[in-house]
């Protein structure tokens, strides 16, 4: 039997030989069929001897699916009897869902001896009146047990919650095992001992469980809510109509939200319901009030202790019984885990949660006097394992003639932390709009600063007297450029021009300057991944989160260390959140910048992006460093985070997507491109509104050779180029300008004249205004502020 057991082993091999059997014993008729057609005796020998040899394996392998069907049958007898004595119900199935045995548990649990009717003969039908859906269910696991061999799935029966289980024993037979898990049946022996009548209900509305005192209300078991309800649809906190067994009755609804779409559905009697009137709407807190309001009329402590053991220790929320003075009277299992150790009997309200901005004493008395609006308050347990909000919500119910607090409490951390994420978001978007504001306007005045300072350089000489004082303040400028090129770094709003990156190259050429950098009591090492794939960035501003990386790694080690800069390919198989940023799932190239220094201490770690934010002394440093590297790698769609411990150093690590590597272009050299004043000539249509900028651009350019026509907004531009004998090769607009923008106006003169080339400028980033400038032919981009030889060239380049 060793060949043929295993599950769905037994059924192939009898199917397989069985209908082998069949064709080969078909196939030996049909040659003695032939034969006996055939005429004279010899040539009829040979295939009567075929027939006979086929009907011989034919008999062979019949035989063979025979034993495989015995076997079958032994495996399925085996099965039968181990399960026989399972405490948990079993049943065996054909692929149709049809019981061929159940064993004893099955039998005492879903056999139907009490009403005299035989068993049901299929799983669904048996299941029927304990599971909403049994149908959807046996056929939904059974599918998945066809495919992977076993299933299994946690479900709601009328008895509690079960796990449902199948595995294929072969290919026709299939093994279920139903089994109580959790604490479900504390819970559901609670609700059926309370006399308040309660169900559990469905995301679709069925009914999965109702009471021994619901079902006496109705006159029995019943599986929707029309047949228990005369006025759909539910209003929580409402007075409905419920189909009583001896005539309507009025009863309030209170719903407590459970897992998966399910609700727990309280009646409360009108007469109770209009005596409670002042009752808050806040279901959870109305389902605890009704759940032991009977017991609390009681003064033995032994109620109290069997309320808290049996419903309200497993109602599906969290719940605290508070006394009028805000110490803990009882809280049950939801209550502990989420408010943490310390949580029992005795603790006062104030010690487990704050941050409510006034005395909780004083909040606990207006909601036992019931002044004000009872409304829910956010608070910080203080006792959590981990960091935990929690929203409260306090209600008023009597307690052996005194009023006592119930506290209903919800897990409001993830919501906090989104609040905070929005903030967050908020104040970055807030100061990158300032930061982008002040830049172009700074963009503007040092465009006019140095370009006004080139064009005096040109008519001093080196040895003039004046020279020195030129370049010191065209320094100078450079200098606030680069200044107002950080801002906009950390508000994503620089230009950047993006190319494929190998980082080896890349790094490898920083290195000579970064070791002049890092002085001699720091060492520099760098180590490549052998597999590192390209990134897309620019080269440039990568260069500058490096150096601004190391920098500030040299910073925090003054007596001397090293520094590490590696590379790693890394693949991301499921999205990762981190530092309030999701990662998602891909190739990523990573950088990490370590140090030995000082680190960084926890409550300064998340601040560290922030702009001006910075842990040295003044005058040391503007605080722009991680925001500008910040921003830069976010713009390039990538990733940092930094890890530090006080002590022990700092890593930054840097997250780019990975990119394959692209067929390297030509590229221009000095030899190939020509400069501007090899073919200057042409006429060119300035449109600036600032003037500094445009007395600049136009001399700058008239110096070149060009004939400038300027104009100071764009409907001046659009008048003069109504001369239609006016020729213009080039248009070189601000894009930001009061009335008219420039892509606007190029677009309206480009229709009459469609062969004119354009040159936007613009103190803000190219990207602002990209997809404007996509629809434009024959246009480029350049950012302010520019040098006087930088305007030269990118006109001669457009015109030649």
């Amino acid at each position: 039997m060793q060949d043929v057991a295993g599950p769905g082993r037994t059924s192939r091999f009898a199917a397989t030989y069985g209908r082998r059997a069949w064709i080969v014993v078909a196939l030996a008729a049909v040659l003695a069929g032939i034969a006996a057609l055939l005429p004279g005796p010899f040539p009829s020998i040979v295939p009567l001897a075929a027939s006979a040899a086929l009907a011989v394996l034919g008999l062979v392998l019949a035989a063979l699916a025979l034993r495989a069907w015995a076997a079958r049958r032994s495996l399925r007898r085996a099965v039968a009897a181990l399960i026989e004595h399972d405490a948990a119900p079993g049943f065996v199935t054909d692929a149709e869902g049809t019981i061929r045995t159940r064993n004893l548990a099955a039998r005492e649990r879903f056999g139907r001896a009490a009403t005299g009717e035989p068993p049901e003969p299929t799983l669904v039908r048996t299941l029927r009146d304990h599971f909403a859906n049994p149908a959807a269910l046996v056929a939904r696991m059974q599918a998945r047990a066809e495919a992977t061999g076993a299933a299994r799935e946690d479900v709601v029966m009328r008895l509690g919650h079960v796990r449902l289980s199948v595995q294929t024993i072969d290919a026709e037979s299939m093994l279920w095992r139903i089994e109580d898990i959790g604490e479900r049946g504390v819970a559901r022996h609670g609700a059926d001992t309370l006399s308040l009548p309660m169900m559990t209900v469905s995301r679709s509305g069925a009914i999965l469980f109702m009471n021994d005192a619901l079902r006496r209300l109705v006159g029995g078991r019943v599986r929707s809510l029309d047949r228990v309800f005369v006025d759909l649809p539910l209003r929580p906190n409402a007075v409905h109509v419920v189909h009583g067994a001896a005539g309507p009755v009025r009863s309030r609804v209170v719903q407590v939200e459970g897992a998966a779409g399910r609700r727990e559905i309280f009646l409360i009697p009108d007469d109770e319901a209009h005596d409670n009137a002042e009752a808050s709407p806040h279901m959870a807190a109305a389902a605890a009030h009704a759940a032991f309001a009977p017991q609390m009329a009681e003064p033995s402590p032994q109620a109290g202790d069997a309320v808290s053991d049996g419903l309200f220790e497993s109602l599906p929320v969290a719940l605290l019984r508070l006394d009028a003075g805000g110490a803990v009277l009882a809280a049950n299992r939801l209550a502990r885990d989420l408010l943490g150790p310390g949580t029992k009997p005795g603790a006062r309200l104030s010690s487990l949660l704050e941050g409510l901005g006034r005395p909780v004493s004083d909040w606990l008395a207006d909601a036992v006097h019931g002044r004000g609006r009872s409304r829910p308050e956010t608070l910080k347990a203080t006792r959590a394992r981990a960091e935990t909000y929690v929203q409260v919500t306090l209600e008023r119910m009597p307690a052996n003639g005194a009023t006592a607090l119930v506290a209903v409490l919800n897990d409001a951390t993830e919501l906090k932390t989104l609040e905070a994420q929005f903030v967050q978001s908020q104040k970055m978007q807030a100061i990158g709009q300032l930061a982008g504001g002040v830049a172009h306007d700074f963009n503007n005045l040092l465009t006019a600063i140095s370009g006004h300072c080139d064009l005096l350089l040109l008519r001093h000489a080196p040895e003039d007297p004046d020279y020195a004082d030129l370049v010191q303040i065209n320094q100078n400028a450079n200098r606030a450029a680069s200044l107002v090129g950080q801002l906009l770094a950390f508000s994503r709003k620089q230009t950047l021009r993006l190319e494929q990156i190998d980082l080896r190259d890349a790094l490898g050429e920083l290195t000579h300057l970064l070791n002049r950098l890092v002085g001699e009591r720091v060492t520099l090492r760098l180590q490549h991944d052998p597999e590192l794939r390209p990134i897309r960035a620019d080269k440039r501003q990568l260069e500058q989160v490096i150096m601004n990386l190391v920098v500030n790694a040299r910073d925090a080690m003054p007596d001397g260390g090293e520094i590490r800069i590696e590379t790693e390919v890394r693949h991301i198989a499921e999205e990762i959140r981190r530092d309030r940023v999701l990662l998602p799932a891909g190739d990523y190239v990573l950088v990490r910048v370590a140090d030995d220094g000082i680190g960084i201490a926890p409550d300064n770690l998340p601040k560290i992006f922030e702009p001006f934010f910075s842990t040295k002394r003044s005058g040391e440093g503007t605080g722009l460093g991680l925001s500008t590297a910040y921003g830069i790698v976010k713009q390039s769609g990538g990733y940092i985070f930094a890890d530090s411990e006080p002590g022990r150093g700092t890593t930054f690590t840097l997250y780019f997507p990975a990119h394959e590597r692209e067929a390297e272009e030509p590229s221009v050299t000095a030899e190939t491109r020509a400069t501007p004043e090899s073919a200057a000539g042409g006429v060119v249509l300035l449109v600036e509104d600032e003037a500094p900028v445009r007395a600049f651009a136009s001399r700058a350019l008239q110096l070149r050779g060009y004939t400038v026509i300027e104009a100071q907004n764009a409907e001046e531009a659009l008048k003069a180029l109504e001369d239609g004998a006016l020729r213009v090769d080039v248009f070189v607009t601000d894009v930001s300008m009061p009335g008219m923008d420039g892509p606007s106006w190029v677009r309206l003169a480009l229709r009459d004249r469609p062969q004119a080339k354009v040159v936007f400028v613009s103190g803000y980033a190219e990207e602002s205004f990209a997809e404007a400038q996509a629809e434009i032919p024959n246009s480029v981009f350049l950012p302010k502020p520019f040098s006087l030889d930088d305007l030269a060239a990118t006109v001669h380049d457009q015109i030649h």
